[in-house]
């Protein structure tokens, strides 16, 4: 049995990973000696070793700190899925007997005995609970929040002002959310992805259902309306339990009224364009609510929610440029987008850059990622962004070109991508994708700055 409060030192296998990199984060706050290894420097690596982290990029028993070695007893292991099977570092801790646990344990751990918050699906969970932190810390909660990204308010992936509440993203992939013990929790949607560790849809709706019924009687579970899970309803316009009424856009943002089962809150304000926001927005408000949060504090801390970093992030927004950088990798976010920017700019053209992340996704989605790309004005596929997979025979981004119905559309290579964009003239940009696509965002925003 591992108990957190007798552990001085932890050491992440990973530790630039956007959830290992919150905890290490949080336990260096709490006095905890924190070190790590990653395999390459990023920026949220250099934050952290700003912060007094030390982290290594080598693979190399030596680079492992005499401290940790030195100290078994005191010190805990954690490791992402993603570590390969032969890894030193990690090896040789394990033959050393030190005490490894994955990302997910310790999550758990933290969250066991104090309130808990957690947000699943497999799309909209990480904006989901960064509005969710950010709700609970405007209107004066002692919250601690673990995001999926970096918020744009706290330029972070952790809200820590105390522990009277714990929000987390709660990760359907390795089976991880079915660690925590949520007394809150949201199911966001079931669509069908990892089928790599799933196999099938009705395996992965298994593990949702798994984890709703971690919520205890006395909890609240709410889940978007249409989902098959006995809960509180999330709606646009319907009967649902907590429904957005009235819509209007106003100068880019949202205005709605929110109808809940013990009111209506009246004109609310949301900055975050598409209505898989706006369900967003309602979810995190409906969790807010639930858990006590003063109602004549919501409206004004939304509005002041900026959003998650490549979550629909503007890089660029003017009157005759716009450039949008979005983490979605999957069919259904790649459709959320496409409704988003119709809606704030019906009368544009759109260009669609899209990076295809894993093998196994691009080949178990293959017509559904060809008819939503096909919606865009035109299209242009870079390499499959390959992540912890080895190449799947006759899977490619030209294999899955082929496949798209409309016929603006061409390959493209990175080397290549600055130009073909400028050469394009388009209104409005989207660069998609989960892999290293957001680096490339940078070099065309830098470029399309430069010849405005």
């Amino acid at each position: 049995m591992i108990h957190l409060n007798h552990i001085k030192q932890l050491y992440f296998i990973g530790i630039g990973g956007i959830g290992m990199s919150a905890l290490a984060r949080y336990f260096k706050a709490k006095g905890v000696y924190v070190a790590g290894y990653d395999r390459t420097s990023t920026d949220l690596t250099k934050t952290l070793e700003k912060e007094g982290i030390q982290v290594n990029y080598k693979d190399e028993e030596s680079l492992i700190p005499e401290t940790i070695l030195s100290n078994r007893e005191d010190s805990l292991v954690v490791y992402t899925p993603a570590v390969p099977q032969d890894h030193k570092q990690f090896n040789l801790l394990k033959q050393k007997s030190f005490e490894v646990i994955k990302r997910a344990i310790l999550l758990g751990l933290v969250t066991e005995n104090k309130k808990c918050l957690a947000v699943a699906g497999t799309h909209g969970k990480t904006t989901t609970t960064a509005i969710l932190g950010h709700l609970l810390k405007e209107t004066g909660a002692k919250v601690t929040a673990f995001l999926g990204g970096i918020s744009e308010d706290i330029q972070s992936n952790l809200i820590m002002q105390g522990d009277d509440v714990i929000v987390v993203e709660a990760d359907e992939f390795d089976r991880s959310f079915l660690n925590l013990s949520p007394n809150i929790a949201a199911i966001t949607s079931m669509d069908a992805d990892h089928l790599d560790i799933y196999g099938d849809k009705s395996e992965l709706e298994k593990s949702f259902k798994e984890f709703a019924a971690k919520v205890p009687g006395d909890g609240k579970l709410f889940v978007k309306n249409g989902l098959p899970l006995e809960a509180e309803r999330i709606g646009i316009n319907d009967d649902s339990d907590y429904s957005a009424q009235n819509i209007e856009i106003r100068d880019g943002s949202y205005v709605f009224d929110l109808q809940t089962p013990s009111g209506i809150i009246k004109e609310l304000k949301f900055n975050l364009p598409g209505k898989h926001n706006l369900l967003n927005a309602i979810t995190a408000l409906a969790m807010a609510i639930e858990y006590g949060s003063p109602t004549d504090g919501l409206a004004r801390a939304l509005y002041s929610f900026r959003g998650v970093k490549r979550r629909f992030s503007y890089k660029i927004k003017t009157d005759k440029l716009v450039l949008i950088d979005d983490y979605a990798h999957h069919p259904t976010e790649i459709s959320a987008v496409h409704q988003a920017v119709r809606e704030m700019y019906p009368n544009k053209k759109v260009l669609a850059v899209f990076q295809p992340h894993l093998f196994s996704r691009t080949r178990d989605f293959a017509e559904d990622f060809a008819s939503s790309l096909s919606d865009f004005d035109k299209v242009f596929l870079l390499d499959i962004y390959p992540a912890r997979e080895l190449p799947i025979e006759g899977i490619s981004s030209a294999w899955l070109l082929d496949k798209i119905s409309n016929t603006e559309k061409s390959l493209v290579e990175k080397s290549d991508l600055i130009e073909k964009v400028k050469a394009e003239n388009a209104q409005v940009i989207v660069m998609m994708g989960a892999g290293d696509i957001g680096e490339e965002v940078e070099k065309v925003k830098k470029a399309l700055l430069h010849e405005a």
